[in-house]
């Protein structure tokens, strides 16, 4: 899978320290992601929101040593794919390219079902479905236009989101203030020995995993950071470990305002009325505006990152390269594949809810999760001969957790997941005549490639 390419041309600078890697890790998980899962999560949990997202930052942090580590080894793949291929079998490595289309797809779905359900509390006249047709439609022509958000308008947004989150902080704290806790209280949304199960917790947990998707994205940087050995390990590491802090700040503040874990007017949007709660009107219209742009901007990538996804694999002709592998020659964008995945959001935006869209996306992660963790196991203890007790603990630990979390996914995740890998099974044995030739391919394209 992974080639070796000479060339004279330039490489890339190593210009970013360990701080940068960090925040653009921070930019990618975005500051303000458990604010969109707070209300699915506090009801599959029964109100443990905080214990979940610890759980999901034990899971994400074992996983992120492994995905560091992996980088040193492969720096210019940057891949779950790549990894498992090269690490375990092809075929392991097909599934898991399999599992990050399904991801890919369904990002800017879950986006658009965000987006409409946000834009229905400040318009709810307007029904849902012209709102999903609405966005859909956005993030469609937005990519077709060529439309790039830059790296320094992702750090303008991304210090606005921590600003909006400094303002609820301080908006619960005062509320809280006002009406004083006692200790039981305190320590409800932690343990509440009337409502906690379990199982119920863990499928919380499987879907508050979500809050740190995108913190394997700083594997692409390896090539342009100081010391990626030590940096690129440590920048993953600090990425899950404070996107798990500020998180459980903001569920944890958020629970205690609530008091509740019921009685939301809409679980997909809970957060936005716990924050009129506790700071009134300007905060419920800050944070939803603040949720609706970083959905935007979220979906709006994702809808890119789909697409030229697709466009990979046509241009390896594992897809149909007539419709997948072609390149609009005056904006240099793979047009049909933006179309398709318009049409793919609009259709999902109806007939999937947040919730699930979420579970899916989770199902693929943790297989790329697992399969990450195995392929650090293998390289740093069954084919090493420095077999340190911590190769062998960490990469198994990782796996364990995120097998069992994901098998704690609600049943139709688990089946609609399922029967996605059949039919991915399915597809990669016609098109390599039963594995016999080369593998699929999953490779995203670069900026350069992709305008050739």
């Amino acid at each position: 899978m992974a080639q070796s390419v000479t060339s004279t041309a330039p490489g890339l600078r190593r210009t970013l320290t360990l701080w940068d890697a960090v925040f653009y890790g921070i930019v990618l998980v975005q500051p303000v992601a458990p604010m969109g899962i707070f209300g699915v999560v506090s009801q599959e949990a029964r109100g443990h929101v905080i214990t979940t997202i610890l759980i999901g930052m034990f899971a994400m942090m074992l996983t992120a040593v492994s995905y560091g580590r992996m980088a040193r080894i492969y720096p210019n793949a940057g891949s779950a794919f790549a990894y498992v291929g090269q690490e375990l079998h092809p075929g392991l490595g097909y599934v898991t390219g399999w599992s990050m289309v399904m991801d890919y797809v369904l990002n800017p779905m879950i986006c658009t079902i965000y987006c409409s359900k946000v834009a229905m509390t400040f318009i709810p006249g307007v029904p849902y479905a012209v709102w999903v047709a609405v966005f859909a439609a956005v993030f469609t022509m937005l990519n077709l236009r060529g439309v790039k958000a830059s790296a320094r308008t992702n750090e303008v947004l991304a210090i606005g989101m921590f600003v909006v989150v400094v303002l609820f902080v301080g908006a619960a704290l005062r509320y809280l203030f006002s009406a004083p806790l006692d200790r039981a209280d305190l320590l409800r949304p932690f343990y509440d020995p009337e409502t906690f199960a379990l199982p119920a917790v863990l499928t919380g947990a499987s879907i508050a995993c979500l809050t740190y998707i995108g913190f394997d994205g700083i594997s692409t940087l390896s090539e342009e950071v100081e010391n990626p050995r030590r940096n690129i390990l440590l920048a993953t590491v600090l990425t899950c470990l404070i996107t798990g802090v500020l998180a459980s700040i903001l569920v944890y503040l958020a629970q205690l305002v609530w008091g509740n874990w019921t009685g939301f007017p809409d679980v997909d949007t809970a957060f936005i009325h716990v924050a009129g709660k506790a700071g009134g009107a300007w905060l419920f219209t800050l944070v939803s505006v603040t949720l609706l742009v970083a959905n935007l901007g979220s979906g709006t990538g994702a809808h890119l990152g789909a697409a030229r996804l697709l466009y990979g694999m046509g241009r390896s002709n594992a897809l149909p390269r007539r419709f997948f592998g072609t390149v609009d020659a005056k904006n240099r964008i793979p047009r049909n594949n933006v179309l398709l995945v318009g049409v793919l959001a609009f259709v999902g935006g109806l007939f999937l809810s947040y919730q699930l869209g979420a579970e899916l996306l989770n199902f693929g992660a943790f297989i790329a999760f697992m399969g990450v963790n195995l392929a650090a196991f293998v390289r740093y203890w069954v084919r090493s001969d420095d077999r340190r007790l911590m190769n062998f603990v960490l990469p198994l630990t990782g796996f364990l957790v995120c097998l069992y979390l994901w098998m704690s996914l609600r049943w139709p995740a688990r089946l609609a997941g399922g029967l996605w890998l059949a039919a991915g099974v399915i597809y990669g044995a016609i098109k390599t005549r039963g594995f016999r030739s080369q593998m699929v391919s999953f490779d995203i394209p670069s900026d350069d490639e992709s305008q050739r």
